[in-house]
């Protein structure tokens, strides 16, 4: 059986931590509660929609107006056509290994997924394996959407090897008995996160994508 390399994609193809969660600042902050760029980090980076909007509604302490999703979606995705550019070594990284079967999994919904792909130019690399968590009923850190792209790409998760910048998304990966990569390629990554990454069972983390290559082709060689 081949070979996978599956991807999270915020934070790891797209540099759209950083602008996610700046616009989620802005937003809060008009919502009455003065939010940071790193208070946002702090308190929403990694979590499904569903569990960004309980987590604002807890922290604002009333619920979110009906049209928060959608209003919050727009605005997001019209920062990303401003300014969204690839993680540092990406672009080329996917290059390198087009020979290998690749995907997306990510917790973002498929409308931003969709259009960060095309910002990017993503269509033909992954030609149509972009998986997101409203595909399961459980986003990251349950393992349910790595295990349903390894089931669509028709690959075992022993066989998988997953890269990943968040805890949440390492979790998910090891919980799916699949090799995990922990990233701090992104400009969004903290102080103390390879350590965060290293408790949570990474079992490599790289500082950048050319870091991640002599453990990945081990890994392909010896499957």
């Amino acid at each position: 059986m081949k070979n996978l390399l599956i991807f999270d994609f915020d934070g790891v193809i797209a540099d759209s931590e950083c602008i996610a969660n700046a616009v989620l600042a802005e937003v809060v902050t008009e919502l009455g509660v003065p939010t940071t760029l790193e208070d946002s980090y702090r308190l929403y980076m990694g979590k499904t929609f569903s569990g960004v909007v309980s987590k604002v509604e807890t922290v604002i302490g009333r619920n979110l107006p009906i049209n928060f999703r959608d209003d919050f979606q727009s605005r997001t995705i019209a920062r990303f056509h401003e300014v969204l550019k690839f993680v540092e070594g990406a672009e080329r990284f996917i290059d390198e290994f087009a020979h290998v079967p690749k995907c997306i999994a990510s917790n973002s919904s498929p409308e931003r997924l969709e259009a960060c792909i095309d910002i990017l130019g993503l269509h033909i690399a992954f030609e149509g394996n972009v998986f997101s968590a409203s595909n399961v009923a459980n986003g990251k850190p349950h393992p349910e959407i790595y295990l349903f792209a390894a089931d669509k790409m028709e690959t075992k998760p022993a066989r998988s090897i997953v890269i990943e910048d968040s805890v949440s998304g390492v979790q998910a990966g090891i919980s799916a008995g699949m090799t995990v990569i922990g990233l701090l390629a992104a400009s969004h990554i903290q102080e103390g996160q390879r350590e965060q990454l290293q408790a949570a069972g990474a079992h490599h983390v790289a500082a950048t994508f050319e870091d991640a290559k002599a453990f990945i082709n081990e890994f392909l060689t010896a499957s």
